[in-house]
């Protein structure tokens, strides 16, 4: 049987194991076991230990509790006790999602020790290595021996950097010689999945007076639009105009780190009434349900997260991209998304381009059938067979 240790520590990355997770259990538990470890990069409640219970995600066999730290003490904390974790567990491969720390750190460690990785979600770039996410999947695709991407760019992108898959006539796989393939998206998979559970189990809109449709959902947590307080303030002030000039009713579900960024910069407690019109809900962190419920009922989304930007698309909705750049091209070029970095211009710019084009936008199938994890799963299970 394959041992697997699977890294994860940030909300998509438990939206992707459970897909993952999930097939192993029901179609391939005699010939794969899998050990996670739950690096607690995400430490609040609502962000992770919420997601195992409502995914049926299996409990997480270590937590290494490494919270929020810079991104230097983050790595190498993770590094530290996940190396120690691989020694122990002696898996037959690794398996990491996305391009967070803990991606890097699992990935770091398990190379230093010869543990071919897998890499879920490889070959996104959104070319410029001041994102620190950037260094993240570059380094990691390089390290790795079996490597899924979720588009054709992706697969271009692997095949610029010299990554382009071993051949008939490469000799077996091996980090020298790595196995790519396109695949699909899992969190397309699990999205479809839970919209019809989210229909049924979620009172999100009940609990809040919300009509469907007639909210825009906002997130914002990246540090670099939280750790500056001009770009945080820039952000909330322009979906507060748009709030206000435009009669809108946003729904901002708030990060615990931008919550103590604001607690920490407004001197008044009750800031979340004072400074933001009675239409700009802030709420706290929600379960994923919740989360599709809200994402499948908007009208549109605003965000600087690169999986809730997926998901808008997948529920059809135009989404505000909070970044200067973004992994999902494929957004960007089929017209939905727009990238508008913290600049208050262009954030009310594209919320106006969105609302004159609104019934004009197509939502065509850009990240597979619904059908990616068994098909990573069962070419994980050849491919380590053959290592």
């Amino acid at each position: 049987m394959i041992h697997i240790v699977t890294v994860i520590g940030a909300r998509p990355q438990f939206i992707k194991a459970a897909a993952i997770s999930n097939v192993i259990i029901n179609k391939f538990s005699d010939k794969i076991k899998e050990t996670i470890v739950h690096t607690g990069q995400h430490y609040d409640a609502n962000m992770s230990e919420v997601f195992f219970s409502q995914m049926s995600i299996p409990p997480e066999k270590y937590n290494l509790k490494i919270g929020s730290a810079t991104h230097g003490i983050q790595t190498a904390k993770i590094i530290i006790e996940f190396e120690k974790i691989l020694i122990k567990e002696k898996p037959d491969a690794v398996l990491v999602y996305g391009d967070t720390n803990s991606t890097l750190s699992g990935a770091i460690a398990a190379s230093k020790l010869e543990i071919p990785i897998i890499h879920i979600e490889a070959g996104l770039r959104s070319f410029t290595k001041k994102v620190p996410e950037e260094i993240n999947r570059v380094v990691c695709d390089h390290l790795s021996t079996l490597l899924f991407t979720p588009s054709d760019q992706g697969l271009a992108n692997l095949k610029n950097e010299g990554i382009a898959g071993r051949s008939l006539e490469s000799g077996p796989i091996s980090v020298d010689n790595p196995a790519v393939y396109r695949c699909g998206d899992v969190m397309y998979d699990i999205s479809v999945f839970y919209q019809k559970i989210a229909k049924e189990q979620s009172n999100i809109l009940v609990q809040y007076s919300i009509k469907e449709t007639g909210f825009i959902l906002a997130t914002i947590h990246r540090q670099d639009n939280t750790n500056d307080i001009d770009k945080l303030l820039n952000i909330l002030k322009s979906i507060n105009s748009i709030v206000v000039k435009y009669n809108e009713k946003v729904v901002f579900p708030i990060h615990p780190r931008t919550r103590q960024i604001l607690n920490s910069y407004f001197s008044n407690s009750d800031w979340v009434t004072t400074e933001f019109d009675k239409d700009f809900l802030i709420i706290d962190p929600v379960s994923y349900i919740d989360m599709v419920k809200l994402e499948s009922a908007s009208k549109l989304v605003i965000t600087d997260s690169g999986g809730v930007q997926k998901e808008a698309y997948f529920y059809n909705k135009p989404c505000i991209i909070l970044q200067n750049e973004t992994p999902w091209v494929e957004l960007l070029e089929n017209g939905s998304s727009f990238i508008v970095g913290s600049d208050p211009k262009k954030i009310i710019n594209a919320y106006n381009s969105i609302i004159k084009c609104y019934d004009d936008f197509k939502y065509p199938l850009l990240y597979g059938d619904g059908n990616s994890s068994e098909f990573i799963v069962d070419l994980i299970i050849r491919d380590i067979e053959e290592l």
